[in-house]
């Protein structure tokens, strides 16, 4: 990816900050300590990983994202996952994505997920506006939709209050800002 002014994007973003947290893309690299080594992670990021447990259908999820990673670096952003650090005490409470590339339609959809003790807290809601706030401004993309169970009410309410609205409801429910 290449900035407008002919730098590479993927050394120009570290990180997004908000008024209490840090959102970190994971290069290919470090996607696979998260996999792989996650105490090595924590040293790298100095950091301590208390989000979603590494295992079962998440873990398969994130291998899933790290195959693609690798095959598309250059892309890493939108492919990668994106770890939510609390910068009072660098505790990784969560994680969030971009599932792919923009697609033609300008869609570029967003997933994300806390460790239980980090729920009702309003990370994920200043999580997602940052995230999609940063989406927004890269080019190619004019939505950012989301999908949700039809029982998800709290990441509903996360869109809902992050400015999506319902567009199609079926045996889910997606949203788009």
């Amino acid at each position: 990816m290449k900035s407008v002014a002919g730098e590479d994007l993927t050394k120009v973003i570290k990180m997004i900050q908000t008024e209490r947290l840090e959102l970190i893309p994971l290069t290919a690299r470090q996607l696979k300590l998260l996999v792989e080594d996650l105490p090595a992670l924590e040293q790298e990021l100095n950091c301590y990983y208390q989000a979603e447990p590494m295992e079962g259908f998440f873990l398969e999820i994130v291998k899933g994202q790290l195959d693609i990673t690798e095959q598309d670096p250059e892309n890493y952003l939108w492919h990668s996952f994106w770890l939510i650090l609390r910068r009072s005490d660098r505790i990784v409470v969560g994680s969030a994505d971009f599932k792919d590339v923009p697609n033609e339609a300008g869609e570029v959809e967003i997933g994300y997920g806390l460790g239980k003790p980090f729920e009702h807290s309003g990370y994920m809601t200043e999580t997602v506006n940052a995230m999609c706030t940063w989406a927004m401004q890269q080019s190619g993309v004019s939505h950012v939709i989301a999908e949700t169970d039809l029982d998800g009410l709290a990441s509903q309410r996360v869109l809902q209050r992050c400015g999506f609205h319902e567009y199609l409801r079926g045996d889910t429910v997606w949203w788009r800002m």
